[in-house]
């Protein structure tokens, strides 16, 4: 070799020192790192974007049928959706997506970007880095990347569940909801319903996260492809969803009931107070787990096609880096 140096070196012993990377090598992993940190955070906010929008439909009637006692089925969600076709127009049916985009694009971008750095950070740790991690790190990296997202959106999650129970005279747009919330109900109101959040949030990101990377480590090892085509990553993304969403549901109903107190005339103070009170005027099945027939039809799709995304965008991404679109 040019520099004399032997391709078998000695091992190094315990008093030697290590050479340190020049300033040359230093700035390229920092490049790579940011560009994977920027490659992240646009998958993320694309993926969140097309997944939310393709069942915003399903999502609102979800939510309605959530925050009131009105028995849910599917032929009074069918009957919901076609009113408020008749009463709003077609666009009607995405009212509060303005909302629930303002919420979803930066929650899915940092949501998928903490998952990858999560995952690095874990795979460092147990000493897996660049494999796919062992099953409680796995479930791990998805909830604090759950957790950590949801932490820094949740207003705008308040606001959409505002937006998308509320006639359009009430609140004529994102900013008019959180004023009136602040000069109304108080600033504190803005994170009402955040503790079962967190709490639904735990298991709900954990286990899809868990399942969908799980499935694909799986079928690497049994079909020897490392990429899964893309109706794979759609099936297992939707696995990962019905699993994630059956598991948080109940929480995720007491959410909204707190997050619309304000509007629907209830005071909802707890997280057992609320299940309490739904458990009592409406039942287990009817009240704690209303609506989740619809979330089995919006659940799989939205995270089928948001991992999908992410996943087919961050390899597009990556490739025109290499075909030199984007500077190295």
């Amino acid at each position: 070799m040019e520099n004399g140096v032997q391709e078998h070196q000695d091992p190094i012993s315990h008093g030697d020192v290590l050479p340190h990377p020049s300033a040359g090598q230093t700035e390229g992993l920092k490049q790579d790192a940011g560009h994977a940190v920027l490659n992240s955070l646009l998958s993320g906010a694309l993926a969140g974007a097309v997944a939310k929008t393709s069942v915003a439909p399903l999502d609102r009637t979800k939510i309605i049928f959530q925050v009131s006692s009105s028995r849910f089925s599917a032929k009074e969600a069918y009957r919901l959706i076609y009113r408020t076709y008749l009463q709003e127009g077609f666009l009607g049916l995405w009212r509060g997506n303005s909302a629930t985009m303002v919420r979803v694009v930066p929650y899915a971008a940092i949501q998928f970007c903490a998952h990858e750095q999560y995952k690095k950070l874990l795979g460092g740790y147990y000493s897996f880095q660049g494999k796919a991690l062992p099953p409680f790190p796995r479930f791990l990296a998805g909830s604090l990347a759950g957790t950590t997202a949801a932490m820094l959106t949740y207003p705008l999650d308040m606001v959409r569940a505002r937006m998308a129970v509320t006639p359009k005279e009430m609140y004529s747009n994102i900013l008019h909801v959180f004023a009136r919330i602040s000069q109304e109900e108080g600033m504190k109101t803005l994170y009402r319903g955040f503790t079962p959040t967190i709490l639904g949030v735990v298991p709900y990101a954990g286990l899809s996260f868990f399942t969908y990377e799980t499935l694909k480590k799986l079928h690497a090892e049994k079909s020897g492809r490392v990429q899964p085509h893309s109706y794979e990553r759609l099936a297992f993304g939707a696995c990962a969803g019905l699993i994630g969403q059956s598991a948080s549901y109940p929480l995720d109903v007491v959410r909204r009931r707190m997050q619309t107190a304000g509007v629907t005339g209830h005071t909802y103070s707890s997280i057992v107070g609320t299940m309490r009170e739904i458990l009592t005027k409406e039942g287990l099945v009817r009240g704690l787990y209303k609506g989740l027939s619809m979330n089995w039809i919006k659940g799989p799709i939205t995270v089928g096609v948001s991992f999908t995304t992410f996943d087919l965008t961050q390899i597009l991404l990556r490739r025109l880096q290499q075909q030199g679109y984007f500077p190295q």
